[in-house]
């Protein structure tokens, strides 16, 4: 009767949910809710969602989708907050739309991410992506559980980024906070526009090119977290998958 696109955050801790996580944690907030889902045919029926590029299990992401197939036509302003209320703290609901037009999985070819890497010079990081962005192709490696896969690192990016950023650094251990003062470190940002590829090329396979062309390693793990999906323009910028569609947007 009807379909609802929702997009929702994974933040915080529960960045290290894997998808197959994400997805039983919605399944039991739409029962908790109430939502009047539709489900499939056959001996096991399952609730009717349609996942669109997931997040790889420990990145964070502003911008994951799915579309929920439902019995009857609701409001998805509703729907968006009671699903909302269902789901626990990190996975967070932050817009919804009544479908229409093109299918979701056609209106995303890229994404685009932030990777905090932390004890990183932004100098260092700069040089390091200057020589990715001067290679006609870098291949890393990647250990799937169909075997080893070689991915083109280079052909996905379609822009890449550096800025600073300072964090506030606590005091050393066994130090109390009120005699030192918190300490102000840089940590040098990449943001950086990606294009769908088979498979996909994550932020982790970004950081393994920079290895391969300056050996640049992250003395502690980067924090990745999607912006945005959509459509890639001429100018880098990514369309709203929801642009067309009759959006309900959460504070």
């Amino acid at each position: 009767m009807q379909r609802i696109r929702v997009r929702f955050a994974k933040r915080g801790r529960l960045r290290f949910l894997s998808h197959r996580d994400v997805a039983r944690s919605f399944e039991r907030a739409v029962r908790r809710a109430g939502v009047p889902v539709a489900h499939s045919h056959g001996f096991s029926p399952h609730p009717r969602l349609s996942w669109i590029g997931a997040a790889p299990t420990g990145s964070a992401s502003e911008a994951e989708y799915v579309e929920i197939g439902l019995t009857r036509e609701v409001d998805p302003a509703a729907l968006a907050t009671a699903l909302d209320a269902a789901l626990p703290d990190g996975l967070d609901v932050l817009a919804a739309a009544v479908a229409s037009g093109a299918a979701l999985a056609e209106r995303i070819d890229a994404s685009r991410w932030r990777i905090e890497l932390p004890g990183v010079e932004p100098a260092a990081l700069r040089e390091a992506v200057d020589a990715l962005l001067a290679q006609e192709s870098v291949v890393v490696e990647r250990v799937t559980p169909s075997g080893r896969r070689q991915i083109d690192v280079r052909a996905a990016l379609a822009q890449v980024e550096v800025a600073a950023e300072g964090v506030q650094d606590g005091a050393p251990s066994g130090v109390s906070p009120s005699t030192t003062p918190d300490r102000t470190e840089v940590c040098a940002i990449l943001t950086a526009v990606v294009r769908q590829t088979t498979p996909a090329v994550r932020p982790d396979d970004v950081l393994g090119a920079l290895d391969v062309v300056a050996g640049l390693r992250p003395p502690v793990p980067a924090k990745a977290t999607r912006m945005a999906q959509g459509l890639l323009d001429h100018r880098g910028d990514l369309a709203d998958p929801l642009g067309s569609d009759r959006v309900t947007t959460r504070a």
